[in-house]
C-alpha cells in the first residue's frame, strides 16, 4: 500500500509548476493523470462549504 502511495505522489502535477502556454499532455498516461484530478475536482457548493470562492460566472445569459 505504501508503494502505490509513492507513486501516486510521484505521478501528481506540482501545484507550483505554470505550464507553457498552450501546452497539452505529452502522451497518454499524462492524460489519464489529468483526467483523474478533474474527476476530483470540487464543486461550487463544496468550495462555498470552506469559504473559499467558486470560479466566476464566465457566461452570462444577458451577454448574448
Amino acid at each position: 500500500m505504501k508503494k502505490k502511495l509513492e507513486v501516486d505522489k510521484k505521478q501528481e502535477l506540482d501545484r507550483n509548476n505554470e505550464p507553457d502556454n498552450g501546452s497539452m499532455a505529452h502522451d497518454m498516461e499524462e492524460m489519464e493523470l489529468l483526467g483523474k484530478q478533474m474527476d476530483r475536482l470540487r464543486t461550487n457548493e463544496e468550495l462555498k462549504e470552506d469559504d473559499k470562492q467558486p470560479d466566476p460566472v464566465q457566461y452570462k445569459e444577458k451577454d448574448k
